[in-house]
């Protein structure tokens, strides 16, 4: 492991990641490396192109497997970034596709193929088939980010990372089903060989898959030859080949991850602790759970604190699911049916054990120490753990952050919009930013559980899809939005949900009010219809005890120019402060306070004259991008 150790440094540091790309027209032939997926803003996909790898974002419609082969017209921007586990270098927007033919290895073609035939056979996605095709190949994409969310802060994530187990399932059932085939060590060895390369490819060559793949594959080669391995071997020279052939692998968080769970698998089942059968599988879990924890903080900040448990509940319906899906692909029978049955109750489990606290690093570097504590002070063992209980339990116990008694917040979503407002302990939410899973994590740390009145200003993602989540998991009162006829494939879902929810659903007119609490909330806009959807933006004004907000949206200037007797002493400025205000309108508001919801973006906003004209005409500028969240008392 020492020179496994060696050999990562000195490719983690040749590797300095793929180099960015200035912005300019890029007219190439590419290969599609990865499945065409759904994403917030259309399909997309990494393709391997003339300057190298990229992020292609397709028109909709368009229909490519990894392998094939295209010609592509578009224009590339952005900065290098990581999708799919793989690193590009920028974002190519694609306007035009030629498909010229397809090339990939016969390992790419007969894994594309069993993966195409074990969704298939899996059929019409529920949670719980979504789940089962995680276990089967590695296939999250049936799942909604909260789930996949879950997964994670439960700590049962690495159950849809195919690996070891996964393997070493595939082997077996390839072995059963050889028959005589596979008789004698030697054979099964050769069979093996034949049949890791192409699994890895039914998984997409995910990170863990080839680090179990390779550690798989040396384990039969070593049989081939008389050469028996141990597992630290299996996994440094694993290790070794595979940071050697890929130093991007370095930076990959899931080989990270999976390197480490190894390890810490092994160390735990090596662990002198008495008992049964549970005492073992908990032993392994608390240590891969160890081994993983700095990684975990490293990269999400937070460390699940009863995993262990969670995975003790888990493991066997995970290893049963995967069996049963197995079989289901393979035989007829109602084997995915139980399967999938399986596979939702680990859902359940993750969405339960998701709220369960979560150890920050100073209070794991705590919780450390107090263990390394109590394992030399053995007989102080029973007061150390009471102790480190209930300084853990207060440690944890985060109460909601304090609201004024009436005014806003402008919630830090990144590059979107969403504004909470609060009255008396009623609730109204305006926008919902570009995800879903932050705007949840956002609304349950003030606290929030129900929402009198939510609003969609207008159609697009950045404003619409955060909004999606709520729907079934809150309370919500009403839902105000105007989607036609600008709609988007967040703005449908959104409406969709929300009458599957039975929220009621209303189109809110120029001059409707609203009465949250002692708040007044008066609809300004549209008054008409526009070409542009951001023109459309439902525009409120927000009139409390001592002060009035203007919630814009994202008008432009034709909108602005239609409300132009508009006043405030707050603006929500529009667009992520872009260049498309009118400087009289923004001066004419009269705002003392502007703030501009903002996050890392590619359009340069905010646009540095907007800044100025709102600084020059006496507002205070605000950004969430350098403030976080913006508290605005209006008493």
């Amino acid at each position: 492991m020492v020179l496994a150790g060696a050999v990562w440094v000195v490719a983690a540091v040749a590797w300095e990641g793929p180099h960015p790309l200035a912005p300019r027209d890029l007219d190439s032939e590419a290969v599609v490396l990865t499945d065409l997926r759904a994403g917030r803003y259309g399909p997309w996909a990494v393709v391997e192109a003339e300057p190298g790898r990229l992020l292609a974002r397709f028109p909709a419609g368009v229909e490519l497997s990894p392998g094939d082969l295209m010609r592509i017209s578009g224009s590339i921007r952005g900065e290098p970034g990581r999708a799919a586990n793989l690193e590009y270098r920028a974002t190519v927007r694609i306007h035009t596709v030629d498909l010229i033919g397809h090339r990939a290895s016969v390992s790419h073609r007969v894994g594309a193929g069993i993966r195409s035939y074990v969704m298939d056979r899996l059929g019409t996605m529920d949670d719980g088939r979504a789940l089962l095709a995680g276990f089967l190949i590695g296939e999250v994409s049936g799942l909604s980010e909260h789930d996949q969310v879950a997964m994670r802060r439960s700590g049962l994530a690495h159950f849809v990372a195919v690996s070891g187990s996964n393997v070493a399932l595939v082997l077996l059932l390839v072995f059963v089903a050889a028959g005589p085939l596979a008789t004698g060590p030697k054979r099964r060895a050769l069979i093996g060989l034949l049949v890791l390369p192409i699994y890895a490819a039914a998984t997409r060559f995910e990170p863990s898959v080839m680090r179990a793949s390779v550690m798989a594959s040396l384990a039969l080669g070593g049989r081939l030859i008389g050469l028996v391995l141990d597992p630290w071997q299996l996994l440094s020279a694993a290790v070794m080949l595979l940071v050697a052939a890929d130093p991007a692998l370095t930076d990959s968080i899931g080989f990270q991850m999976s390197v480490a769970a190894t390890a810490g698998v092994m160390v735990g089942a090596r662990w002198p602790i008495p008992g049964g059968k549970v005492q073992r599988a908990l032993s392994i879990t608390v240590g891969a759970q160890l081994a993983v924890a700095p990684l975990l903080l490293a990269h999400f900040g937070s460390v699940p604190l009863l995993s262990p448990v969670a995975n003790l509940a888990a493991a066997p319906l995970v290893a049963a699911s995967t069996l049963l899906g197995a079989m289901g692909v393979v035989v007829p029978g109602p084997f995915i049916e139980l399967a999938s049955w399986l596979a939702d109750l680990v859902l359940h489990i993750a969405r339960g054990a998701s709220p369960w606290p979560q150890l920050g690093p100073v209070q794991f570097v705590v919780l450390a120490g107090i263990a390394a504590l109590a394992s030399v002070w053995r007989r102080s063992r029973p007061a150390i753990a009471l102790l480190a209980s209930a300084g853990l339990v207060i440690s944890l116990l985060s109460p909601p952050i304090r609201l004024p008694d009436h005014g806003i917040v402008v919630f830090d979503v990144g590059q979107g919009d969403s504004v909470l407002i609060h009255s008396g302990g009623q609730f109204a939410l305006v926008d919902g930013g570009p995800d879903e899973v932050v705007m949840v994590d956002k609304l349950h740390s003030y606290g929030v559980d129900r929402l009198d009145l939510v609003v969609l200003t207008h159609v697009h993602a950045d404003h619409a899809s955060g909004l999606v989540g709520l729907m079934g998991r809150f309370d919500v009162g009403r839902l105000w939005v105007d989607a036609s006829p600008h709609a988007t494939a967040a703005s449908s879902k959104l409406i969709r949900l929300a009458d599957e929810t039975a929220v009621p659903i209303d189109k809110p007119t120029a001059g409707s009010t609203y009465l949250l609490g002692s708040l007044r909330i008066t609809v300004e806009g549209p008054i008409r219809r526009y070409a542009s959807p951001n023109d459309q933006s439902i525009v409120l004004t927000v009139e409390g005890p001592a002060r009035s907000v203007l919630l814009s949206g994202d008008i432009e200037t034709f909108a602005q120019a239609d409300l132009d007797h508009l006043r405030a002493d707050v603006l929500k400025v529009p667009h992520q402060g872009g260049g498309t205000s009118s400087p009289e309108w923004l001066r004419a508001l009269g705002a003392s306070l502007a703030v501009i919801s903002v996050g890392p973006n590619q359009f340069g906003h905010p646009a540095q004259w907007v800044i100025d004209v709102l600084a020059e005409s006496g507002a205070m500028v605000v950004r969430t991008d350098e403030s976080g969240d913006v508290l605005v008392p209006l008493d």
